[in-house]
């Protein structure tokens, strides 16, 4: 008996090199991540040297040639895209993932689930096009061309919508699969219907699933680029209208750093301002999502 426990406890050379790998890994996605964090804090700390931050998170107007660097018409815009595409993902992606789940039979799933997987891999910049070749026009042809700018967060939004609708419908049906089919079970046993089955058993016992997708999405939303850049505006405009050409945040990161910025200019500077920005926004909404799973979790 000593022997055998001698032996199981023994690592094998295989062992230690599947584990050193899994380290190294680890390690280098901690490193990245604390690069990435060291880069921005130390462009940004430049920036807000010269600029307030309660200047930069309140002002109303954003022009660098005039040194105003106020975020709320980019912040703004960021915040319609994002509202609009999960307007269009998040119902949409819900029906589809309690059908998947709950109705399709094996071969309509075959089918369905490819095609998702297809839009998902489809490039932004490709989505981006699409918007303004083809849902612009539609908008302008339906709410009249004067009050349907040519570039507007509508169409941005509405696209974006759909390119996040995949991570949704997967990741929502990958929570309403977890729970065990006893509970489906007994709720038949006690004559309720696939209807109610699904929205009142199946649903709130994924809720966490649920919600983590919902925010991983709008959190995807947010930081979408090539959609917004070639679709919403590229102007600065403190606008609530979806009808309005208004620039993003990650759209304006764009535009500037193609054009002939002069390096540790403040122009240069503010990029990394927004990029911090975008990047406490992502990491507030990952840890509400841990937090609801956390919270929120069944455990069978």
């Amino acid at each position: 008996m000593a022997m055998g426990t001698a032996l199981a406890g023994k690592k094998r050379p295989g062992e230690m090199m599947v584990q050193l790998f899994l380290l190294f890994a680890a390690g280098v996605s901690v490193l990245t991540t604390l690069g990435i964090v060291v880069t921005l804090g130390k462009e940004s700390f430049l920036f807000f040297r010269e600029v307030s931050p309660i200047e930069f998170l309140t002002a109303r107007k954003w022009q660098p040639q005039i040194e105003e660097f106020g975020i709320l018409p980019l912040f703004t815009a960021t915040v319609v895209t994002s509202l609009i595409a999960m307007m269009i993902a998040l119902p949409a992606g819900l029906a589809s993932a309690v059908w998947l789940s709950e109705y399709a039979p094996e071969k309509a799933r075959s089918v369905i689930k490819p095609i998702l997987e297809i839009l998902a891999g489809i490039p932004s910049v490709v989505y981006g096009f699409f918007a303004l070749q083809s849902v612009t026009p539609a908008l302008r042809n339906v709410f009249g061309g004067e009050r349907v700018d040519v570039y507007n967060t509508m169409s941005a939004g509405i696209v974006m919508g759909v390119l996040i609708l995949p991570l949704i419908s997967s990741m929502c049906e990958d929570a309403l699969s977890s729970v065990p089919h006893s509970m489906r079970e007994g709720a038949y046993a006690l004559g309720a219907t696939k209807i109610e089955v699904s929205l009142n058993i199946v649903m709130p016992a994924a809720f966490s699933g649920l919600a983590a997708a919902f925010i991983v999405g709008f959190s995807r939303a947010i930081g979408e680029t090539m959609i917004v850049a070639l679709a919403a505006g590229a102007g600065p405009n403190l606008t609530l209208n979806p009808f309005r050409a208004a620039e993003t945040m990650t759209g304006h990161i764009v535009r500037i750093s193609g054009g002939d910025l002069s390096y540790d200019s403040i122009d240069y500077n503010s990029l990394f301002a927004i990029g911090l920005l975008l990047f406490l926004i992502t990491l507030g909404l990952n840890m509400l999502s841990s937090r609801l799973v956390r919270k929120y979790r069944e455990v069978y």
